[in-house]
């Protein structure tokens, strides 16, 4: 293979070199976008054969990330009997989470309180991150 030639590197630049000006036009008014965009769209479904003390619910757009902290908070609540979750297969973006509780609060309540204690969790998580960067920047500057 015969060697490249080379090129002095003044003459690249000058070829190279184009002035953002210069680079496209000046675009006409351009046409607002429209967007598919659905506030409206439910991410948590009850599965069916659910009673008030155990239910399935299946939550869109989720993985382990939330399915593994958001178990770990709710067997926390003492009156909750067994909570699990599940992903049905790693290509779908679905999430299942199962929860049984004991009589006198349902699985619903059991989710919601899941939801706020995972929640306040975070924000403590993120308080005392926060005050341990300021005293580490704190003996950092003296």
């Amino acid at each position: 293979m015969p060697p490249k030639k080379r090129v002095p590197a003044a003459a690249t630049a000058q070829e190279e070199d184009v002035s953002m000006a210069d680079a496209s036009p000046a675009p006409a008014a351009s046409p607002e976008l429209d967007y598919d965009i659905e506030i409206d769209d439910q991410r948590i479904r009850i599965l069916p054969g659910a009673s008030d003390t155990a239910a399935s619910f299946e939550f869109k757009k989720e993985d382990h990330t939330l399915g593994n902290a958001l178990r770990y908070i709710i067997m926390k609540n003492p009156d909750v009997e067994f909570c699990g979750y599940s992903i049905p297969h790693p290509s779908e973006e679905l999430m299942n989470i199962r929860i049984q509780t004991y009589e006198g609060t349902t699985a619903v309540d059991a989710l919601e309180k899941g939801f706020s204690d995972l929640m306040d969790l975070c924000d403590v998580v993120s308080e005392k991150f926060q005050e341990e960067r300021l005293n580490f920047i704190d003996q950092m500057k003296a």
